[in-house]
């Protein structure tokens, strides 16, 4: 089962956000109204776009970002490139950059509030531009942490790419819009019941929903096969940033050519490594690491 056909291997493009990840250790999330003390206190580079292209680059793929920041995010733009990604897509802008609060307790869920910033602020002639180099067997991975969703993905079909949208935070008016364009859909399984309670079928070729620790699927809706995977069983620190992780593995893998099952194998070790640490983007684990971790089964 494959996607594209390509035998040269392409490169991921990311339209995502780039915040500033505030994160607070609690005993307990709070309740309403309730005032906590944290246990320890991280900030760190994230937002679902930067964490996803993070993981596709550490999984060995060639990653353009897109997306911007204010005028405080300079460190953020040195740390994706630090991490090996192309940050020629990134413009900095007036306003502030994106940031979020991180609440994890300590089963290592938790609580999350984004401020938008400059993410939602992109310019369509500077995203045109950052995708110019867009060829068939690239991909372009999408979420919901900007705008100009709908015309980066009519952009990247017109050259011939795939495109691959995480529909979270879940938004049913921009998973309406940007549904049309897209050939691989990525949820987990409450985004899933929200999609399919909102519109029905979905009506997209490839649709991956991730399952926390009962693993993930591959739905090929065009032809009515299911591939899955379990999840590793793990002592979980962290589940933040986990399906980023596990998104940003899969596209890079299945750009670089790997069968759907091989990809989803590689991805679902790499979020299960992730969640044993802290944090998102710095708990992403490279490629090395996660095939050592798979040689242990």
């Amino acid at each position: 089962m494959s996607i594209s056909g390509t035998v040269k291997p392409g490169h991921v493009w990311c339209l995502g956000s780039i915040n500033a990840d505030h994160i607070y250790r609690l005993p307990r999330l709070p309740a309403p109204g309730e005032t906590l003390p944290a246990t320890g206190y991280r900030r760190m580079l994230g937002g679902k776009g930067a964490n996803q292209s993070i993981a596709a680059a550490r999984a060995g793929a060639k990653v353009r970002h897109v997306g911007a920041v204010g005028g405080d995010g300079a460190w953020m733009v040195a740390a994706l490139a630090k991490a090996g990604v192309d940050v020629g897509g990134v413009v900095t802008q007036g306003g502030v950059s994106g940031h979020a609060l991180v609440m994890v307790n300590e089963a290592g869920e938790n609580a999350i509030v984004i401020h938008p910033g400059a993410n939602r602020a992109l310019d369509l002639a500077h995203v045109a531009e950052a995708l110019s180099g867009v060829a068939p067997g690239d991909w372009l991975l999408l979420q919901n942490e900007t705008n100009l969703q709908v015309e980066a993905a009519r952009l990247a079909r017109q050259a011939g790419a795939d495109v691959a949208y995480s529909a979270a935070p879940f938004e049913v008016g921009a998973a309406r819009a940007v549904l049309p364009l897209v050939t691989l859909l990525i949820v987990n399984h409450i985004e899933a019941r929200q999609l399919e309670a909102a519109l029905g079928p979905v009506g997209v070729p490839n649709m991956l929903v991730t399952k926390g620790a009962k693993g993930a699927d591959w739905r090929d809706l065009s032809k009515g096969e299911t591939v899955s995977v379990p999840a590793p069983c793990v002592h979980v620190r962290d589940t933040t940033g986990a399906g980023d992780c596990f998104a940003g593995y899969m596209v890079a893998a299945l750009a670089m050519g790997q069968p759907v099952r091989d990809a989803l194998g590689l991805a679902s070790a790499a979020a299960a490594l992730q969640v044993t640490r802290d944090g998102a983007s710095e708990a992403i684990p490279g490629l090395a690491e996660v095939r050592a971790f798979l040689s242990q089964d």
